[in-house]
């Protein structure tokens, strides 16, 4: 998927909001790193294992619901095989949570042991939230602390500082705005953080983006839920030409219209549990 001009999204506070939180990553004893689960590639940053160093990190899976249950264990799998330590979470609905929080406190135990083997008192263990903009940080943080602790919506750029939220005790969280890279290097990378809404909308044009999603569901074989969905079938038609079609036959014509009810419709699940990729070694139709 190549789209001239590019999709690129880089706004001041993001460039702001980086140099921030390289600079707390210092005072951090663990990383959680926010994943969108349909596309978990291609929401990863690419800098932050440089951002880290040796830091401990978790990989959330975020959106659990919004993909088929039976990706749970490749996804899980390939993610081990390259080292990672993973959770799935719905943020929404609190699932996963409590595994995550049992996680920071078994790294706060190995923090405070060396703490008291050097005379020192313990602490709270000091976790990072990080992940690129809407891919369910605040959300996650607000169900960490069992209240509206931090803003949140289905939208990118909510957060725009760095806020220190303590969930107990023995927990403190870092809420960091979302980060992304000042370029995005690979366009298929980019139209699909734009379907998931993982990006600021000024970045894309919906009518362009929801043609790449057509063609997209085509690739992977769910074609089908537009014909469920929309009554019509795509056949062989290209993205454009299916959105052409709905639009004149449906919807007066009006192009806009159809793009933004379809992403909303990816986006809010009401096409089903789709996901936009699949664990690398894992080919279709398997």
């Amino acid at each position: 998927m190549t789209f001239t001009p590019a999709i690129q999204w880089y706004p001041g506070h993001i460039a702001k909001a980086e140099r921030q939180l390289k600079e707390q990553l210092k005072n951090v004893d663990v990383v959680f790193e926010v994943l969108d689960a349909r596309i978990p590639l291609s929401s990863q940053h690419p800098q932050v294992k440089d951002w880290i160093n040796t830091k401990p990190r978790l990989l959330l899976l975020n959106r659990m619901d919004m993909i088929p249950s039976d990706l749970y264990s490749p996804w899980q799998k390939w993610f081990e095989s390259q080292g990672e330590r993973v959770y799935f979470t719905n943020a929404k609905a609190g699932k996963g949570v409590k595994e995550i929080i049992k996680a920071a406190r078994q790294f706060g135990e190995g923090v405070n042991q060396r703490r008291r083997e050097r005379g020192m008192m313990p602490r709270p263990v000091r976790a990072v939230v990080i992940g690129l903009p809407n891919v369910g940080k605040s959300a996650l943080i607000n169900r960490f602390v069992g209240k509206k602790a931090v803003k949140s919506a289905r939208r990118a750029g909510v957060t725009r500082q760095l806020q220190w939220v303590r969930i107990s005790d023995d927990i403190e969280l870092l809420d960091a705005p979302g980060v992304i890279p000042w370029r995005l290097e690979n366009q298929g990378d980019a139209v699909k953080l734009a379907i998931c809404e993982d990006i600021g909308e000024a970045s894309y044009d919906n009518h362009r983006v929801a043609a790449a999603l057509v063609d997209l569901l085509q690739e992977l074989d769910f074609a089908e839920v537009l014909s469920s969905r929309y009554g019509l079938e795509i056949g062989s038609s290209t993205g454009e030409e299916y959105l052409y079609t709905l639009a004149h036959q449906q919807y007066r014509g009006d192009l806009e219209r159809v793009a933004v009810l379809f992403l909303n419709d990816f986006r809010k699940g009401a096409l089903g549990a789709i996901p936009l990729e699949f664990p690398p070694y894992i080919g279709l139709g398997e």
